[in-house]
């Protein structure tokens, strides 16, 4: 705990100072965001917050609460280049998966602050990472794949998932559906068993704060909890709920012992 709180206000200003630099490219790109190919949600609702037409930030709770992924990976990168001699997390993974986070809040950002095709590519990018490292974490571990060839699996299933994107954008959250299911099925199963010491419960309690988020999220895109014009928004509370559910992920992976 001593470790974490010591990074705390590092990684906070990071993740503030990449906020400011993401909020001025928006000033340079925008903020006429009509001139720009739609996002595909638009052509039903995308979430529950109203778009500001003509602003900068067309959905300033739905963005602002995406940097949550940002300071959680912010705080595994600082955690990954401590010297913790016990854990038997690769210090290059842990940073992958930081890195992976910080995507998925820029991503998230970009999208809900446009609305437009290429911010709905971005969001999507970071999804695909994280869930090609859960992934690949838990196959390398369950065939003892060595750290080198497992990134370089990564990078090809990367490629893979970023190329169908591009291609089929409408499958999108499907596909980020199926490879997380079966991620999250082959740890539990088949990697976890052989991990030494690791502690379960940081991947459960994951697991349930994600099952709330996608609670919320159903509830958000439906409209059964919305308030358009308030700034407590149920995507906004799924963007936070998804960063906790990250960290637990980052806890677990970092609780596993060296077995020598």
């Amino acid at each position: 705990m001593t470790e974490i709180s010591g990074k705390f206000f590092p990684a906070l200003a990071m993740t503030l100072l990449s906020a400011a630099l993401t909020f001025s490219f928006l000033m340079i790109v925008g903020p006429d965001w009509t001139l720009h190919a739609p996002a595909s949600c638009t052509e039903t609702k995308c979430f529950c917050e109203m778009p500001r037409p003509g602003a900068l930030i067309v959905q300033p709770a739905n963005s602002i609460s995406s940097f949550g992924y940002v300071f959680a990976g912010f705080l595994m990168i600082l955690l990954a280049r401590s010297r913790n001699r016990v854990s038997a997390f690769p210090p290059m993974a842990a940073g992958v998966l930081g890195m992976a986070a910080i995507i998925v809040g820029i991503g998230s950002v970009l999208l809900h602050a446009t609305l437009t095709l290429w911010g709905q590519f971005f969001d999507v990018l970071g999804m695909y990472l994280v869930s090609g490292f859960f992934l690949v974490s838990a196959l390398a571990k369950w065939r003892d794949i060595p750290d080198r060839r497992a990134m370089i699996y990564y990078a090809l299933l990367c490629g893979v998932l970023v190329a169908i994107l591009y291609a089929l954008p409408e499958v999108r959250r499907w596909l980020f559906a199926v490879v997380l299911v079966v991620a999250i099925c082959l740890e539990l199963v088949l990697a976890r068993p052989m991990r030494f010491q690791v502690r379960t419960g940081y991947y459960i309690s994951g697991l349930i704060a994600n099952a709330v988020a996608f609670t919320i999220w159903n509830l958000d895109q439906r409209g059964q909890l919305c308030e358009p014009e308030s700034l407590l928004q149920g995507h906004a509370i799924w963007h936070l709920l998804g960063a906790v559910a990250l960290w637990f992920a980052f806890l677990y992976y970092r609780s596993e012992r060296s077995a020598t």
